[in-house]
């Protein structure tokens, strides 16, 4: 029996999901449908009791509907929980599941695909927003040596730190927040630009000297060279990559959560890089 899944969000016409999970579904033998689906920026639920309704198995969810699908889902996972933002739906006889499978997709993408381990080193991320709360826990996970929170409203990277600070499972890892001023003579193994700052080509005013020896920069972004990177590639970054790899290993994880299946995600990265 065919399964049937969507990716939901406003815009959602330029999403690579469909492409992605059925190049999943090829690959391990599964009959699925995946679709696209536009829903009304103040009809979410709506949108998702629908497709719950209509026997859909499950659904990714992106910008801008992250934080409604976390308050509208009557399950979470930990992960989930940690990150306050839910980008895959898991329908079943008693709800809406949601988990996040942002975290893991950025811990494998940097260390299984680009092979830089987060073991020891020392990491700047950069925004404080939903997309840097979704990927803070599965950091510290991988045990840094330390990590700084940057961002141009302190008050909302100083949240963050408080929020781990309170779980209270990372002492093992030195965790800070830092006004963009703070990082002159600063130097990191790891800076990931989890802002949207590329859509625009805004300029981050980070300190030219920034990276470290065979440091990497990491834009959570993908399609295009956006400023981060390129200032990265001018300033001494050894490695620089965007989220493309990010967005497959993601999509992975979620589909590992709907099948119980691990799809091998090289090939498939490869393939959207042409599309």
């Amino acid at each position: 029996m065919i399964k049937h899944f969507a990716v939901i969000g406003n815009p959602v016409a330029h999403s690579k999901s469909p492409q992605i999970h059925l190049s999943f579904a090829e690959q391990t033998g599964l009959q699925i449908e995946y679709v696209r689906v536009l829903s009304p920026l103040d009809s979410f639920p709506q949108t998702v009791i629908s497709l719950h309704q209509a026997g859909y198995s499950g659904a990714n969810v992106t910008v801008p509907f992250k934080l409604e699908a976390f308050a509208l889902a009557n399950q979470l996972t930990e992960r989930a929980m940690d990150a306050g933002a839910v980008n895959t739906l898991v329908f079943n006889a008693n709800g809406i599941v949601g988990d996040n499978t942002d975290g893991a997709g950025l811990v494998q993408d940097i260390e299984k695909n680009i092979g830089v381990n987060f073991h020891s080193k020392r990491v700047l991320l950069i925004g404080a927003g939903g997309a840097s709360e979704g990927v803070l826990h599965p950091i510290l996970e991988q045990q840094p040596a330390m990590l700084i929170i940057t961002n141009r409203t302190l008050d909302k990277a100083l949240s963050m730190v408080k929020k781990v600070e309170e779980k209270g499972e990372f002492k093992f890892v030195s965790v800070n927040a830092y006004a963009f001023d703070d990082l002159q003579g600063q130097e990191f193994d790891i800076v990931i630009n989890a802002t949207s700052v590329g859509l625009t080509d805004t300029k981050l005013p980070l300190p030219e000297d920034i990276f470290a020896q065979n440091a990497l920069a990491y834009d959570m972004m993908y399609g295009k060279e956006t400023a981060f990177m390129s200032f990265a590639r001018e300033h001494g970054a050894q490695i620089i990559s965007d989220g493309l790899g990010m967005l497959v290993e993601q999509a992975a994880e979620a589909f590992y959560v709907w099948h119980g299946i691990r799809p091998h995600t090289g090939s498939v990265i490869a393939s959207m890089k042409n599309l």
